[in-house]
């Protein structure tokens, strides 16, 4: 037996704005799912670690010039939030020469769009070295003296998810 058109039509409508209510539900919950992410990764700090290795005997005219020129700078953007936090390692004791690095800078940045908003630091630089001649040849010599450096963005692994 068929069912009237009449009775059949309304019943689809009635269908179809269901199936879109749902549709739209999920949609909306996914969309705030991913909004709620963006906002959790937009406050999450971001590390990076920087790897110099100076020429070998270098290394303490290296630190000397990082303490003077760079670390200076890094506390002032720390003082402007930009960073949370900054610290230095030194291995202690020694590596194939390949694999030799001197010195591991990490810098916590407030999070990701700060550490990569190609902020100019000039001004700050400007302020806290009036004397740009005489920086500008330290931080020379400082790059001179490596034989090589590294920028490594590090991502934390969960070990209990499995």
């Amino acid at each position: 037996m068929q069912r009237p058109a009449s009775k059949t039509i309304p019943r689809l409508i009635i269908a179809a704005i269901g199936l879109t209510a749902t549709v739209w539900t999920a949609l909306d919950t996914a969309s705030a799912k991913q909004n709620a992410l963006a906002a959790e990764a937009k406050e999450q700090s971001y590390v990076i670690e920087y790897y110099y290795k100076a020429k070998w005997g270098h290394a303490d005219e290296f630190l000397a010039l990082f303490k003077k020129n760079h670390y200076p700078v890094l506390k002032k953007e720390m003082e402007l939030g930009r960073m949370l936090k900054v610290t230095m390692a030194a291995p202690r004791y020694h590596a194939t020469e390949d694999g030799r690095w001197d010195f591991r800078v990490t810098i916590v940045y407030k999070n990701a769009a700060t550490a990569n908003d190609n902020f100019d630091s000039a001004a700050l630089i400007k302020e806290l070295f009036p004397d740009q001649e005489t920086y500008k040849k330290e931080e020379q010599r400082r790059f001179e003296i490596l034989d090589s450096h590294s920028d490594v963005p590090i991502k934390d692994v969960n070990l209990e998810v499995k």
